[in-house]
């Protein structure tokens, strides 16, 4: 296994500017635009899917962020290729010797970007999973991350982008310096937002009365899902036909009969209370009033 790693500064010897198809400047300045929209993991994968995937082609991103809880670094696999299940849990477990091997890595290449090469020689002292990866079709691993400031070994985030082999490693690296202020703000921002929706209401709040429940229109559930989706009054105007001024009411009315302080906290109050529901089943958008028949009102939203 080889290692490559960027410079990391422009006046560094082996620097070389990185030039960007215009397809590949499109799609980074649609990245910066979307990323903040992005507040759901199936936001995030679609994100990865479109603008990123154009910048820095992959088979599967491993996302990693530290848990202060746990006090240990949590992996996510967003992946478009079907996984063993061994492997799977080498790139998404916390302690697996593959993901310790790739930090350590990093680290030892003082953070910069880094991208391993995978020849058919066995992967020494690197675990197991690397005879999966190249099976699969993995011809690199790019890896990059963020770390607390003089703490190298302190990770806040780690990235890894499976690559097919053949690019220029040189572009590799560089895109991914490029990209990875993005991946760590949007990765975290969005870990963040789904927190904040699933939690349960806040001790401090007072529980939702039945009268407040019974309160809600099918109306204003719709629009609770909605919003759980992460849509914004625009869009969920969009969606039922109605005004974004007319969401905004809308909107007003279910914090006040929920008591709840923004919309966060009254899509946690409806979880909560069972208004909506959390599994992700559609209900009907065209209906005006009401969910389609025999299916729950239980859309993933978000604030």
């Amino acid at each position: 296994m080889n290692a490559h790693r960027s410079p990391g500064y422009p006046d560094h010897p082996g620097f070389e500017s990185l030039f960007l198809s215009p397809a590949q400047a499109q799609a980074l300045l649609r990245l910066v635009e979307s990323a903040p929209s992005v507040r759901r993991r199936a936001h995030f994968f679609m994100w990865l899917q479109g603008h990123v995937q154009v910048l820095l082609p992959h088979l599967l991103v491993v996302c990693g962020a530290y848990s202060r809880h746990r006090r240990q670094l949590d992996f996510d696999v967003f992946n478009t290729v079907v996984l063993p299940p061994a492997l799977m849990g080498q790139l998404s477990g916390a302690q697996s010797p593959l993901m310790a091997a790739l930090a350590r890595h990093w680290i030892e290449g003082d953070g910069q970007a880094t991208v391993l090469t995978m020849p058919g020689a066995a992967q020494a002292g690197a675990g197991e999973g690397w005879d999966d990866l190249q099976r699969m079709g993995v011809g690199h691993l790019a890896v990059h991350g963020v770390s607390r400031p003089e703490r190298r070994h302190e990770i806040e985030s780690l990235f890894v982008l499976a690559g097919r082999g053949g690019d220029s490693l040189h572009n590799v690296l560089q895109t991914l310096d490029l990209l990875i202020p993005h991946l760590h703000i949007t990765y975290l921002r969005m870990l963040g937002l789904e927190r904040e929706l699933t939690a349960p209401a806040a001790s401090a709040s007072p529980p939702v009365s039945e009268t407040r429940i019974s309160g809600v229109t099918a109306r204003e559930r719709q629009i609770l899902h909605l919003v759980r989706e992460g849509m914004s009054n625009h869009e969920i105007g969009g969606t039922l036909a109605i005004s974004p001024l007319t969401v905004k009411n809308h909107v007003q009315k279910i914090l006040r009969k929920l008591g709840a302080s923004n919309r966060a906290q009254a899509v946690a109050m409806a979880l909560q209370s069972r208004l909506i529901t959390s599994n992700g089943a559609e209900f009907d958008r065209g209906a005006p009033g009401g969910f389609a028949s025999g299916i729950a009102a239980t859309d993933p939203e978000q604030a």
